[in-house]
């Protein structure tokens, strides 16, 4: 009676360690799994198409070194910080500043690279989720700094003047393509990537240097 049921187990006892036995997937596999079922998962509607599954050569460079716990190296970070830089063009009108009150309004809002957000439709810049930036919103990120005075505390009394000139293209220049001084910064690239148009990107200048702006009050 007792060979009757343990067949049966030693079977089963066989079955589980030569399951047991199979190569694992490697991490490449895995790897190559996780991008076609993602790939699958995707379709271009909206303002979401298929750079999300397909990052660009910087993004990739970052997620991989992010992944593996290590950052990248001095010489390789110089280079997408360069590569970077050349993307950054001074306003077509040569005015960097807007209006600080549609800045507001930018910084406030999420919307926009959904699905259903038609493609010619305005983003907002959803600065908040990472920043604080006025007094007067009490629900912020901690992500990035604190931008509170931004341009009180930068000195910026003139946004035109010759002394405000370096602050100010720096500023563009962040808000635009931010891997151009960090080469993995978590900040969006709202211009490079055209998350904001670039009148956008000035009402939100504003809303950091502007002297009137209550950012800087």
């Amino acid at each position: 009676m007792q060979s009757k049921f343990l067949l049966p187990l030693a079977a089963a006892a066989v079955s589980f360690l030569t399951a047991c036995s199979t190569p694992l997937p490697s991490s490449a596999d895995l790897d190559k799994l996780t991008k076609d079922i993602v790939a699958r998962s995707f379709r271009a509607e909206g303002q979401a198409q298929l750079d999300r599954v397909n990052p660009d050569e910087d993004n990739l460079l970052c997620s991989q070194a992010d992944q593996s716990g290590n950052t990248i190296d001095e010489k390789l970070a110089a280079a997408v910080e360069a590569r970077n830089m050349q993307t950054i063009k001074a306003p077509v009108d040569g005015k960097y500043l807007g209006d600080f009150k549609e800045g507001e309004k930018i910084a406030q809002s999420g919307s926009g690279k959904t699905w259903t957000d038609k493609a010619d439709a305005a983003n907002g810049g959803n600065c908040y989720n990472c920043h604080q930036i006025s007094k007067e919103e009490l629900s912020y990120g901690t992500l990035g700094p604190s931008l509170y005075n931004y341009g009180k505390m930068r000195g910026v009394t003139n946004p035109n003047s010759a002394e405000s000139k370096p602050i100010v293209e720096y500023t563009w220049g962040k808000i635009n393509n931010p891997r151009a001084y960090n080469a993995c910064s978590s900040m969006p690239r709202f211009g490079h990537k055209g998350v904001l148009t670039e009148m956008q990107i000035k009402h939100v200048m504003a809303l950091l240097l502007d002297p009137a702006s209550p950012v800087n009050k």
